[in-house]
């Protein structure tokens, strides 16, 4: 069985260990075919609290860790650049 995975956008990093990640699905509507974009947030263990708010991030499908988390940062795909300035 493959792993689900998704591409998105860390939103929250208030939490230990967790980040919240808002990914953008783009599709068409099924009636008069505009692009819809619909955005879910899921709720990523992040071990080292390394993802800051901004950052590119892939996240995988894993385990129940907890109520709400179901998924797992695989990799930071870019930093934001406010997170470069925080962290000097």
């Amino acid at each position: 069985m493959a792993l689900k995975e998704r591409v998105g956008t860390v939103v929250s990093d208030k939490m230990d260990k967790t980040v919240v990640v808002a990914v953008e699905n783009r599709f068409p509507h099924p009636i008069y075919q505009k692009t819809v974009s619909r955005t879910t947030r899921y709720k990523a263990h992040d071990s080292e609290n390394h993802c800051r708010v901004g950052d590119r991030v892939r996240i995988t499908e894993t385990r129940p860790l907890s109520s709400s988390k179901r998924w797992a940062v695989a990799e930071v795909l870019s930093h934001s650049f406010k997170a470069e300035e925080v962290s000097k």
